[in-house]
C-alpha cells in the first residue's frame, strides 16, 4: 500500500450531515485532542446550519489543514422532490425506456404497488435523429441543425437541466459530446448530464436513469456545495474540501457538483469506512455495520475485511448505475413516529419529525409520540443528560404524546405501548440485517455487530438477541462515528468498460488493454488532488458470468495477474467460481464463461489518524445509581445500574441489567451480557456463557 507523504494534515475536521442533527469530529494530531459536538437540521438553510455548528467547534477555521464532508443534499433532493425539471434527448425510437423499464414486477402479490412516474414526463423526452451500433461504429450521424427545435421545446417547456442518453454511447460517445457541446454554446445557463460520463455501462434502462436523476440533482447539490465552499473560503480556509462519494472514496466538491448520484449515499458511507478501520484493528474482519440515527437504520457488511459494494443499486426505487458500498437504509430512527394505521395496528417509520420539531419531548412543539418518546418513557436515558444538557428532554410530554395518539385509541397503558413501539422497530432492523445475511446464504452467527450513531447502542444488544450474535460494539464516540469514519477514507475515481467476450486465452491481451486504458483514465484525476504517480494504487475487477446468463458476478483480481497470462486466467476462474457457488450454491470451473465489463478504480491514499488510547477512567468505577429500565428482550421493568462512559478505565468491565451513560447516547446492556472498555476506549458487549 503506497502513501503520499505531502497528504499529512494536522488539524482534520469532519462534518457528516444526517437527517436530524450535523456531527462534527475534530481531530487535532499534534496534541492527540478529539472534539465531537452536534448542531440541529434545524435552519431552513443548511448552509447556514452547518457553518453555525463549525464555528462553535472549531475557533479559527483558518487553522483547518483538512475539511471532509458526507451529506444527504443528493438524497434529500431526490427522496423530497428538490431537484430541477430535467429534459431528455435519446435516439429516435428509444424515447419510452425510461416508462417501460424491465417489465418486471417488483412486488409480485402487492395488488396496490404502482412503479414511481418517471422522472422526465413524455412530452419532455424528445427523440434526435442519430444512430450508433452496438461496436460503435457510426450508422447515422447527429443532426445538430434538428437538434436545435427539439431544445427550443424544452426551453419553452420550462426545463433546468438537459440528460441526454444515445444507443450505445458506452461504446462511443462521439453524438452525446456534440450534441453537449452545442447545447453548452447554446444555453450555457443549463445543468447538462452525458450518459457516458455518468454512467458509461449497457443496460438501457438502467443507464437512462441513472443519468436523468444525476441531472436531476445536479442544480441544488451544486448550489449547495458551491455556497458552502465560498463561505469556507471567506473564513479564511484555503484548504481543499474533500466529498464522501456512495463508493466509500471522497472526490472533490466539482466532481460531486458534476456527479452528485455518486453521492446519494455519502452520509452512511463513512460510517461503514471507520468501521472497517476499526474493525482491522480490532482483528475482526466479518462485521454487521448499523447505523441508528434519527431518520433511518443502515446496514452494511464488511467480509474478510472488506466492505461489501455493488456497481448498481436502488434509491427511492429508482436504479442507479453507479459504485457504491451495498447498503440496505429502512425509516427507523429516533425520530421516527409511531401512529396507528386503519387497521388499528401500530406502524413506525418512515416519516420522522427530523430535529425540528422533533420528538415530542424535545419541546420543541412536535405532538406526534416517536421512538425516542417511547425510549424515554421506558427509563433508556436521562432526560437532563443529552448532548450535555444542550436538550432537556420532558418525561411528560413524552408521555402525553403517546398517550393521546397510541394509548388511548388502543386502550392500552402508556409503557406497555412504548414497549409495543420498540418492539416493532427492533423487529424492523433485525429484518433488515436478516435481508442483507440471511437472505444472501449468509449466517449473521458469523459476525459481529458494530453499532454507531445515536441510537445504535440501545438497540444494539436487542438485535443481537434476536440475531443469536454474541459480540457487540459501540465504538467512542458512537453518535458521530459517520463523522469520524470520514478521516479514514481515501480519494477515489471508478472507471469501467462494457466489454462482452468469451473468458478465453485469446482474449487476454484485450483485456489487459481495457483494464490498463481504465487505470489511464482515471490516473490523471487522483492525481489532480496532489498525489504523485507513484503514490496513487489501483484495484481492478471484471464482471463475469456462465455463457447463457443475463446478470453477472463481480471477481477483484490483483494487479500482478495482469503480467502473467495463465495465472490471470486460472486465478479469475477459480474466483468466479467460488463466488458463484457461495452465491447460487453451485458452480462449475470448467463451464464456459463470459467477461461482461472491466473496472479500474484509482485510489489516492491519505495518511489516517493513529488510533488514540484510551486513559481515562478507573479500574473501581462505581455506578451512579439505578433507574428502572424496561427490557423488551425480557417484557418487564428491571433495575438497572447506571454508569458513566468516562469512569470505565480500559480493561475494566461490567455485567447486565446496565445503562452506560455518555454525552450522545447510552449503551443497554442486557441480563446475560458482560460490558468492557478497550485500550481505544470502545465498549466490546459479550454474551455472557451459562
Amino acid at each position: 500500500m503506497k502513501s503520499n507523504p505531502e497528504q499529512v494534515p494536522h488539524l482534520r475536521v469532519a462534518i457528516d450531515v444526517g437527517g436530524t442533527f450535523i456531527d462534527y469530529v475534530v481531530l487535532d494530531e499534534k496534541s492527540g485532542d478529539i472534539r465531537v459536538d452536534k448542531q440541529p437540521v434545524a435552519s431552513a438553510e443548511l448552509t447556514t446550519a452547518v457553518l453555525e455548528g463549525l464555528e462553535r467547534t472549531v475557533s479559527d477555521v483558518g487553522t483547518i489543514d483538512q475539511l471532509l464532508h458526507g451529506m444527504t443534499v443528493s438524497l434529500n433532493a431526490l427522496v423530497e422532490g428538490q431537484g430541477v425539471p430535467v429534459g431528455l434527448l435519446t435516439t429516435r425510437g428509444f424515447r419510452d425506456v425510461l416508462e417501460i423499464g424491465r417489465g418486471g414486477r417488483k412486488q409480485v402479490y402487492n395488488l396496490f404497488y404502482r412503479e414511481p412516474p418517471p422522472l422526465v414526463e413524455r412530452h419532455l423526452r424528445r427523440e434526435v435523429d442519430e444512430r450508433i451500433d452496438a461496436q460503435g461504429n457510426i450508422l447515422l450521424p447527429i443532426d445538430l441543425d434538428a437538434l436545435d427545435s427539439e431544445l427550443d421545446y424544452l426551453i419553452a417547456a420550462g426545463v433546468q437541466a438537459i440528460a441526454i442518453c444515445f444507443l450505445h454511447a458506452y461504446r462511443n460517445p462521439l453524438h452525446e459530446q456534440q450534441a453537449r457541446a452545442h447545447i453548452n454554446g447554446k444555453y450555457p445557463q443549463l445543468a447538462t448530464s452525458a450518459s457516458h460520463e455518468i454512467a458509461s455501462e449497457w443496460r438501457e434502462y438502467e443507464r437512462t436513469s441513472t443519468t436523468v436523476l444525476n441531472c436531476h440533482i445536479q442544480p441544488p447539490v451544486n448550489d449547495y456545495l458551491t455556497t458552502l465552499v465560498n463561505e469556507l473560503a471567506h473564513q479564511g480556509y484555503q484548504k481543499p474540501v474533500a466529498v464522501m462519494q456512495s463508493s466509500g472514496g471522497v472526490c472533490s466538491p466539482e466532481v460531486a457538483s458534476s456527479k452528485p448520484v455518486y453521492t446519494l449515499m455519502s452520509g452512511p458511507s463513512g460510517g461503514v469506512v471507520g468501521a472497517r478501520k476499526l474493525c482491522g484493528e480490532l482483528g475482526f474482519s466479518n462485521v454487521i455495520c448499523a447505523d441508528v440515527g434519527g431518520t433511518t437504520f443502515d446496514v452494511a457488511l464488511i467480509e474478510q475485511g472488506e466492505v461489501v459494494e455493488v456497481t448498481s443499486t436502488e434509491v427511492a426505487q429508482r436504479p442507479i448505475l453507479a459504485a457504491s458500498i451495498d447498503i440496505k437504509s429502512i425509516g427507523a430512527g429516533g425520530g421516527s413516529i409511531a401512529r396507528i394505521d386503519h387497521r388499528g395496528s401500530i406502524v413506525v417509520g418512515p416519516q420522522s419529525t427530523g430535529a425540528r420539531p422533533g420528538p415530542a419531548c424535545f419541546g420543541f412543539g412536535g405532538t406526534e409520540p416517536t421512538v425516542t418518546d417511547c425510549q424515554l418513557v421506558l427509563g433508556y436515558f436521562d432526560a437532563n443528560k443529552l448532548l450535555g444538557a444542550q436538550i432537556s428532554l420532558d418525561v411528560e410530554r413524552a408521555r402525553e404524546a403517546i398517550r393521546t395518539k397510541l394509548a388511548q385509541p388502543l386502550d392500552l397503558p402508556v409503557e406497555q405501548v412504548a414497549a409495543g413501539v420498540l418492539a416493532i422497530v427492533e423487529a424492523n432492523m433485525s429484518n433488515a440485517i436478516r435481508y442483507m445475511t440471511v437472505e444472501r446464504g449468509l449466517d449473521p452467527r458469523d459476525f459481529v455487530l458494530m453499532a454507531y450513531g445515536g441510537g445504535g447502542g440501545l438497540f444494539a444488544l436487542r438485535m443481537a438477541e434476536e440475531l443469536d450474535i454474541r459480540t457487540v460494539i459501540v465504538p467512542r464516540f458512537a453518535s458521530n462515528f459517520s463523522a469520524w469514519g470520514l478521516m479514514m477514507s481515501d480519494y477515489m475515481e471508478d472507471a469501467s468498460q462494457t466489454f462482452v467476450r468469451e473468458f478465453v486465452e485469446a482474449e487476454f491481451p484485450a483485456i489487459q488493454a481495457s483494464l490498463r486504458e481504465l487505470a489511464q483514465r482515471t490516473t490523471p484525476i487522483i492525481a489532480a488532488y496532489g498525489f504523485s504517480l507513484e503514490s496513487i494504487d489501483h484495484l481492478y475487477r471484471i464482471d463475469m458470468r456462465y455463457a447463457g446468463q443475463d446478470y453477472t458476478i463481480g471477481v477483484q483480481l490483483q494487479e500482478a495477474w495482469l503480467e502473467n497470462e495463465a495465472q490471470f486466467m486460472q486465478n479469475i476462474r477459480q474466483r468466479f467460481t467460488e463466488a458463484h457457488q457461495r452465491q447460487y450454491g453451485h458452480g462449475d470451473a470448467d463451464a464456459p464463461m463470459e467477461l461482461v465489463v472491466t473496472r479500474c478504480r484509482a485510489i489516492g491514499r491519505i495518511s489516517k489518524p493513529a488510533p488514540a488510547a484510551w486513559t481515562g477512567g478507573t479500574p473501581e468505577f462505581e455506578q451512579r445509581g439505578l433507574r428502572k429500565v424496561f427490557f423488551t428482550g425480557r417484557n418487564t421493568f428491571l433495575d438497572a445500574a447506571i454508569y458513566e462512559r468516562d469512569d470505565i478505565a480500559a480493561g475494566a468491565g461490567l455485567d447486565g441489567p446496565a445503562v452506560i451513560e455518555e454525552w450522545s447516547t447510552s449503551v443497554l446492556v442486557p441480563p446475560g451480557w458482560h460490558a468492557m472498555t478497550d485500550t481505544a476506549g470502545n465498549i466490546l458487549v459479550q454474551k455472557i456463557d451459562v
